[in-house]
């Protein structure tokens, strides 16, 4: 197993060492100050110096953390389709991404309210840099995705991480979340793209492809916040893209975005979790023999579940209106919302450049755009 140790979170005999050594870390105590702020210093010490094991870190302390957060920064956290999920049981979750911590710690939290298999998830090595993010990685159970490869190193970490993956769903019987595409969607478009697909597919034999993701119970998960708390952050990559220019990332900006998603207002968010795709995979084996048909089929289903069950708020209404200057969603806000979401928006960009606007709104819109194209298609 030692073939996974680049990539993999802490084994539980490794859990205590990595929080004692970390105890005194200034991130720590901020995290702690945060979630238990009635709390003395040497109490949750204490408490983590009691802690040997992922599950404990977990349930102890990132659960009371993700509800403090909720607490501080929403307006509730709601959810659907999680009764159909069977406990005991592991299932791959295939996300679309907004946020860079919460999508997969909200989805955690949930999975543990419901008595729920939780997930090791995948995480962008970019964001570990710093020591203590990494060791809190690793006490999260997030396993490492390996960036900016060349091609043959890129190839080689595909093969590791769907190894990987399958071990924990096949083996271990532990939930994987892993988001649809790399990177969080800025532009509101989400989108699974076949290259996680196939990653994963390298875990199979290639005739037995759609047989080995049915062995992966793979669920897709639509998450959907009222307010992207990093919604600004956003816009200087989405303008240097659609000038065509090469968006370089400022020294700290990871950090400054993961940070602004925690704590920054999100209004309500809700997760759904869809069905696992079964029939559909029949379907897709006895259509296509062509595995990148094959690829594209399981992509365009995960994105149809993903789409049908993708929470609209009425930002996202209010944004498609003042994008296309017309009332065809007016009956689903107030013009106070309006007004709120306005104000918003002169707060957070330049609102005298017009393609910052432009960029924006779409980020609201396109999902009322995406979900009506496929409610008509279907």
């Amino acid at each position: 197993m030692q073939k996974f140790d680049s990539i993999r979170p802490f084994y539980d005999a490794e859990v205590n060492a990595a929080i004692c050594a970390s105890l005194n870390h200034p991130m720590l105590k901020a995290v702690m100050n945060f979630t238990f702020p009635d709390v003395a210093d040497n109490v949750w010490k204490e408490q983590l110096r009691k802690t040997h094991s992922i599950r404990d870190f977990q349930c102890n302390f990132i659960y009371q953390a993700i509800q403090k957060v909720l607490q501080k920064s929403s307006e509730g956290l709601s959810t659907s389709g999680f009764e159909k999920l069977e406990k005991n049981t592991s299932y791959l979750f295939i996300s679309n991404h907004r946020d860079i911590i919460l999508d997969t710690s909200l989805l955690n939290s949930c999975l543990f309210d419901y008595g729920l298999v939780m997930t090791a998830s995948a995480i962008g090595d970019n964001l570990v840099k710093r020591d203590f993010m990494n060791t809190l990685a690793k006490l999260n159970r997030n396993f490492l995705v390996q960036r900016g490869l060349s091609p043959r190193e890129l190839l080689q970490s595909s093969k590791l991480m769907s190894e990987y993956i399958g071990q924990l769903l096949l083996r271990e019987n532990r939930s994987v979340w892993i988001a649809q595409r790399e990177g969080r969607t800025k532009d509101g478009n989400d989108a699974t793209h076949s290259g996680v697909l196939k990653m994963l597919g390298m875990g199979s034999d290639e005739k037995e492809l759609m047989q080995y993701f049915k062995k992966l119970k793979v669920v897709p998960v639509s998450i959907s916040y009222e307010y992207d708390p990093t919604d600004a952050l956003k816009m200087p990559q989405l303008m240097a893209e659609a000038k065509d220019e090469i968006y370089v990332k400022e020294k700290n900006e990871d950090f400054v975005n993961l940070l602004s998603g925690i704590i920054g207002q999100k209004k309500r968010i809700h997760i759904h979790v869809g069905n696992v795709l079964d029939k559909e995979l029949d379907i897709i084996a006895a259509e296509n023999d062509n595995t990148n048909k094959q690829v594209q089929a399981i992509a365009q289903a995960i994105d149809n579940s993903i789409l049908q069950s993708y929470k609209l708020w009425p930002t996202n209404y209010i944004a498609y209106d003042l994008l296309y200057k017309t009332n065809t969603y007016s009956n689903h806000y107030t013009e106070n919302e309006k007004s709120l979401f306005e104000r918003r928006l002169e707060m957070k960009i330049d609102v005298s450049n017009e393609m910052i606007v432009e960029s924006f709104l779409n980020m609201y819109a396109n999902p009322v755009v995406n979900k009506s194209k496929y409610e008509n298609a279907y």
